[in-house]
């Protein structure tokens, strides 16, 4: 049943949240330099940890809140702990490789905390308009971020390229909702929802602002042809970014992307889904056989997810209840094997200096059987082999393509998979066969090395708790479907 509450309270997390970010601002400015950052962060990884725990103790039941531009449901919650689990490890990896680099600021925290706020705000948006809002309080704070290094002409590039792109992205996705607004006569995702579901042939117009739309949402999942600027915005960014910019807005975005497909048009399935089909199949192949080829291991990186949002995409072009529900299993693990993949990366350092290329990695398994034993379990993951936990995500996503009749697509996705797969064993071949030229140091922190303790397991044990995600996932996706 809905509830249509003039009062705050379904947005309390995202108010929490929000006071959180504005405190901690004032107060990293009036206390010293020194203390700054390790208080800032400290109490932000705190405000992240209640702002999960006050959004999955406050259930599930569908809530309208600020006249109906504001939404909460199993979706919404689930998303956003996923989220709010990808900022508060990214600030905990973060912190070992900052003071190295002296980038331990205060302003670093405080912007993951609005970006997180931003990415809640576009995972409950019910309106056109709360969409845009969400959506560009994240994109400002990751613009920072991107370009935080600023002693490294790199780190600056990427910022800057990732806010030009991103402009252009943000006129796209305003030109489709103004589209969507003339021919529909309302913002609302309900009204909306209600207008399309009457029958009869969408107008020209609508269907031209849904593409305008869909094209500002590939770009923030780094979808093709939107990706071009995945691939530097990775290698640029400081790399506890490029691990933030992975996970957190990558499974925001999918989550918007879901929510206003499935929702107010969901009765334009038929013409949406050729573009989404479209949409899954470049990027699964570009992400398959673009990184071949790379040398640096953030650029793979940048590919590899590509190939992913391509696989996540297949969930949503089979739309229905189980679609839904194997997106929201792959992005889960998904999560899980790049943040422990990235908790690796940050863990090595060759001369004082961050490992970035692969033949690097020479070596590994000798100098660090651990560490390279994590690294291999995460690249058989995401190559999809079982039993491993990527292995799972995969099998839901092809098992509702072929459910919903596009067989097609999911043996595409399987032979792109077979194709990636190279590209992830030729690292585990670098670590266990080749000769080291330069053994590498083990920097590992505390932070780091306990999150790539806890996804090692959860990669290699994730069947034992299949079934349990699998049933929280299903009744977040049935949440998405009720009116």
């Amino acid at each position: 049943m809905t509830h249509a509450l003039p009062l705050i309270i379904p947005a309390l997390p995202e108010i929490f949240l929000a006071v959180c970010g504005m405190v901690l601002m004032m107060v990293g400015v009036f206390i010293s330099e020194k203390r700054a950052y390790r208080t800032v962060a400290t109490f932000s990884i705190i405000a992240l940890v209640v702002a999960m725990l006050m959004v999955v103790f406050q259930g599930s039941d569908r809530t309208l809140a600020f006249n109906g531009l504001f939404i909460v449901d199993g979706f919404a919650a689930y998303m956003k702990v996923l989220v709010l689990v990808g900022s508060a490890v990214t600030l905990i990896m973060s912190d070992r490789f900052l003071r190295k680099e002296g980038m331990d600021r205060f302003e670093y925290p405080v912007l993951i905390v609005f970006a997180s706020l931003g990415m809640m705000m576009m995972i409950s948006a019910n309106d056109l308009i709360s969409l845009y809002l969400g959506l560009e309080l994240q994109s400002l704070s990751l613009y920072v971020i991107a370009a935080f290094q600023r002693d490294s002409t790199r780190s600056t590039e990427a910022g800057l390229k990732y806010f030009v792109l991103g402009a252009l992205s943000s006129g796209l996705l305003l030109y489709g909702c103004s589209m969507i607004y003339g021919f529909a006569g309302t913002t609302d995702f309900t009204l909306i929802a209600k207008l399309l579901s009457g029958g009869g042939e969408p107008a020209i117009g609508l269907i031209v602002g849904l593409v305008f739309l869909i094209s500002g949402l590939a770009f923030k999942v780094s979808a093709v042809p939107f990706h071009m600027w995945t691939p530097d915005v990775y290698e640029g960014a400081p790399t506890p970014v490029t691990a933030f910019f992975s996970v957190a807005p990558k499974i925001a975005a999918i989550a918007l992307l879901l929510r206003v497909m499935v929702g107010p048009f969901d009765a334009m399935l038929d013409e949406w889904r050729q573009i989404i089909v479209f949409v899954s199949i470049l990027s699964m192949i570009l992400g398959a056989l673009a990184a071949i080829n790379q040398t640096n291991i953030k650029r793979l990186m940048a590919y590899s997810s590509i190939g992913h949002v391509g696989y996540a995409l297949i969930g949503l072009a089979a739309g229905g209840r189980d679609g839904i529900t194997a997106v929201l299993v792959y992005m889960t693990i998904y999560l899980v094997m790049t943040m422990g993949t990235f908790a690796c990366i940050l863990s090595m350092r060759q001369k004082g200096e961050m490992v970035e290329t692969i033949d690097s990695l020479a070596g590994l398994g000798k100098s660090n059987p651990p560490m390279a034993l994590a690294f291999m379990i995460f690249m058989f993951s995401m190559a999809g082999i079982p039993p491993l936990a990527g292995f799972f995500g995969k099998l839901y996503i092809f098992m509702a393509a072929i459910q919903a009749g596009l067989v097609a697509l999911a043996i595409i996705g399987v032979v792109t998979s077979v194709f990636g797969a190279f590209y992830y064993v030729r690292i585990v071949k670098v670590m266990y066969f080749d000769d080291a030229a330069e053994p590498l140091e083990r920097p590992i922190g505390k932070g780091v090395g306990a999150v790539l303790a806890v996804t090692a397991v959860i990669t290699v044990l994730f069947f034992i708790g299949l079934s349990p995600v699998l049933e929280i996932a299903d009744a977040a996706a049935a949440s998405l479907f009720r009116t």
